[in-house]
């Protein structure tokens, strides 16, 4: 079996307090492998997006083990984990997040240079140009469409090397014929690089692109895609 490099065990997490707290995940065990791209499916709210954030660090369990690229991620300070995520862990969002007043160079460069590269902005152009944004460098998010500020989102995800990229709705805010642009972009680079991909979409299609989709229901892994595969 391929070496796995996420392992989720018994994991139970609520959010919120008192009357407005809700049990997000209930009991998830889940194995992914190195280099597998996994799509992670259910209906709103059944908690996709928290498993991710689990995943990422960026979210702490209540109960259970998180295991990530051979580290646990529990009983670790913030700075611990956050240091962690920084050098394994990219992570692409819907809605882009980018700094709107810095240019698609200074957005991809920032997390390199937080985590103290020397070479952070010679990375981060050949990062952009990877992405087909070589004639962009120095355009703010507000001067880009929107396919273009996910290019950058995936240029900055991308740039540390991480061993793992975690996307959640990545095409979620665009056309269909960009968001497939968009779509080949993140298999393309996660192939080339032997990334380990685990996104969250609505989008039949791109699931259906993955190695495996793991259906969530309720704050729960449906059994029959729980089962551990070997890729």
């Amino acid at each position: 079996m391929t070496e796995p490099v996420i392992e989720l065990q018994q994991v139970s997490l609520t959010l919120g307090e008192g009357a407005s707290s809700v049990h997000v995940l209930k009991g998830v065990d889940l194995t992914v492998a190195r280099g597998e791209a996994t799509a992670v499916v259910g209906p709103s709210g059944s908690g996709k997006s928290t498993l991710l954030m689990v995943i990422a660090g960026l979210e702490r369990v209540d109960s259970g083990a998180v295991r990530v690229a051979g580290e646990a991620l529990e009983g670790r300070s913030e700075d611990a984990v956050a240091a962690f995520r920084g050098r394994t862990i990219g992570i692409v969002f819907q809605s882009f997040h980018l700094i709107p007043n810095m240019t698609a160079l200074e957005n991809v460069a920032v997390p390199l240079e937080l985590a103290g590269r020397a070479d952070a902005f010679a990375v981060a152009r050949r990062e952009l140009a990877a992405v087909g944004l070589a004639e962009r460098l120095t355009h703010y998010p507000g001067e880009l469409s929107g396919g273009e500020q996910q290019r950058v989102a995936i240029a900055r995800a991308l740039a540390p090397e991480p061993a793992i990229l975690i996307a959640d709705e990545p095409t979620g805010n665009l056309d269909q014929a960009t968001g497939r642009q968009i779509a080949d972009l993140l298999f393309a680079k996660a192939a080339e690089r032997g990334t380990t991909l685990v996104l969250v979409t609505h989008d039949p299609a791109l699931a259906a692109r993955c190695t495996r989709q793991v259906a969530m229901r309720s704050g729960r892994i449906e059994p029959a895609a729980a089962a551990k595969i070997s890729a």
